[in-house]
């Protein structure tokens, strides 16, 4: 589940979700013509792992706070629970299978910093924007919405080509190989297919030798030189890519060029945190867009020797108490440099906990509450918990009640603007304006239905019955749960999008969610009398979502995700990629 909360500690609150600025009523703007925009975003973080959403054992002050003094957000939808189709929503405001970042394989993410995929250029994102609007834009932390096309120094999906003038942080995301005391988690268990295909394919060879040396078996020395060969190339052919991975993936950059190869985990949140505060001071004095997209919560869940065993939930709640504190940071230095009541600050996570997320008897991943809902780097279920976002954002109008809490349906992708700008018209816009929505002017917001997407596979739509207030789900398409009823799937460390682990449902499972959040108890044709009627509406607007969709370039396609040396970021002479210019500085 991802969750969304929005806190206004001055006076014109906005979620900033879809990122394409729409024009900023002038009733509230009378003074402030363009104000600054900080939006702080978790990585992994469930709906289920901070107080302002009802967890009283992790301690998040900070973003509580933002849910006190501003709006909080239970209906914010993401568009994908996992990061590269779901943040490529949040940039753009669309759904990620428009712009070709959904896949239909298991590779749903981006898997190298030398793959050929990533966010088109031809894409418009929030940052695009505003920096037509003359804004300073700047990206601290995550990205991974790819690097390069075809050469290792294109860039053509770098974040200086989508509309960021200041990039600091790693092009890929976080993961556990790039702490060398943890295992590696990676492509864990295709990498363990290839270690055993390995052992096999030498096993043969030096089977055959020795045959060879005793005269037990009869082998031409051409044929054991081939054999050899092939051993040698096969085990090549992929360590190259997965024996290096934290030299390959785990890099940090400045703009254009690599700061860290690999990157010094020791000091990465000091250096993220330090980051973000001086754009804040270097454009104190302009209109500003800073997004902080945080390492936190992703494992392997880099924590300061500081905030170590201060939680009550081990490593990870640690590690969600000091991503709190960096919160409290930035608030801190926006409050210093007099720019409260010129910033809104929005917090969400991109999507939900990895519930399977487990190294033993230890737990890594988040928590969705009473949602439903699972995550893993490849495949997801679509279930409610998945989808949910959490967010709060402070801004800058008194327009908006403190505490106001909010239950419509947003999709994450959804920039509520006010910098002046216009939303392109050469392309659909899923995302929707939700201002009028927190200023109370309307009681709901645009969305009337929204889609839940595996990959490109459609699992569940749901239609917001606006006369009355029901909010009815429809599944097509559910994972098989195992343990039956764990609501996750553990057997597999994560629930697939198609095949034998799904099943399809026909008629479609339906709930009622402002009666049953937790979808516990389906409806049927004898329980409820209008199952006919809201399965036809949902199928109908299925239909009409269905004929806005266009073919687009696959950017997740195997081609795509595979490594290709050609396009591996390298601070040196390829393959001797190594440096730490932090560390010289």
């Amino acid at each position: 589940a991802s969750f969304l909360l929005l806190c206004f500690r001055s006076p014109l609150a906005t979620p900033l979700i879809f990122g394409l600025l729409l024009q900023a009523p002038p009733t509230q703007l009378s003074t402030i013509t363009q104000p600054n925009f900080v939006l702080l975003l978790a990585d992994d973080l469930g709906i289920g792992d901070v107080g302002c959403y009802g967890n009283d054992t992790i301690r998040t002050p900070n973003i509580d706070r933002l849910a006190k003094e501003g709006v909080k957000l239970t209906q914010h939808i993401a568009a994908a629970p996992l990061c590269t189709p779901s943040r490529a929503a949040f940039l753009t405001g669309r759904y990620p299978l428009r712009s070709g970042m959904d896949a239909v394989n298991d590779y749903r993410v981006i898997f190298w910093n030398a793959g050929s995929g990533g966010l088109p250029p031809n894409e418009t994102t929030f940052a695009k924007i505003l920096q037509q609007q003359g804004y300073s834009t700047g990206l601290i932390g995550k990205w991974h919405q790819g690097v390069n096309c075809e050469s290792r120094n294109d860039h053509c999906h770098h974040p200086l080509k989508h509309g960021f003038d200041y990039f600091y942080g790693m092009p890929f995301t976080l993961i556990s190989d790039c702490q060398p005391t943890e295992t590696p988690e990676m492509d864990r268990a295709f990498r363990r297919k290839l270690w055993l295909s390995t052992q096999m394919i030498g096993l043969i060879t030096l089977t055959a030798v020795l045959g060879r040396l005793t005269g037990l078996i009869s082998v031409q020395q051409k044929t054991l030189t081939c054999l050899a060969a092939f051993s040698l190339l096969f085990f090549v052919s992929w360590f190259s890519s997965y024996g290096f991975v934290r030299y390959w993936n785990c890099i940090m950059m400045r703009n254009h060029g690599i700061t860290e190869q690999p990157m010094v985990t020791d000091r990465t949140t000091s250096l993220v945190l330090q980051e973000s505060i001086s754009f804040i001071e270097r454009n104190k004095h302009r209109p500003f867009l800073l997004f902080l997209s945080f390492l936190h919560s992703h494992t392997p869940l880099l924590t300061t020797e500081k905030f170590l065993g201060r939680s009550r939930h081990g490593l990870y709640g640690d590690n969600v108490e000091e991503m709190d504190w960096m919160v409290g940071q930035v608030l801190d230095a926006i409050d210093k440099e007099g720019l409260k009541d010129t910033t809104l600050v929005y917090f969400a996570s991109d999507h939900g906990g990895w519930l399977e997320r487990q190294e033993g008897k230890r737990q890594l991943g988040g928590w969705n509450g009473i949602y439903k809902g699972v995550l893993y780097k490849h495949k997801f279920s679509n279930c409610r918990g998945a989808g949910l976002v959490n967010t709060l954002s402070l801004m800058l109008s008194r327009s908006l009640a403190e505490n106001q809490k909010s239950k419509e349906d947003s999709s994450s992708p959804t920039v509520v603007h006010l910098a002046g700008g216009e939303v392109p018209q050469d392309r659909v816009i899923d995302g929707r304006d939700l201002l009028p929505l927190l200023r109370g002017a309307v009681p709901h917001s645009e969305h009337e239905f929204l889609f839940h997407y595996c990959g490109v596979h459609l699992h569940a739509a749901r239609w917001h019955q606006r006369d009355t207030g029901a909010v009815w789900k429809a599944h097509y398409v559910t994972p098989i749960f195992s343990p039956p009823g764990a609501g996750a799937c553990y057997d597999r460390g994560f629930c697939p999008c198609f095949g034998e682990g799904v099943t399809h449902h026909e008629p479609p499972l339906l709930f009622e969610l402002s009666q049953d959040p937790s979808e516990a108890k389906p409806l049927s044709a004898e329980t409820e009398p209008l199952f006919d009627t809201v399965i036809r509406k949902i199928g109908r607007a299925i239909e009409g979502h269905r004929r806005t969709l266009t073919p687009v370039p696959e950017q997740l396609s195997v081609s795509n995700v595979v490594w290709k040396p050609w396009l591996q970021p390298c601070c040196g002479t390829f393959p001797f990629c190594w440096c730490d210019k932090e560390g010289d500085n």
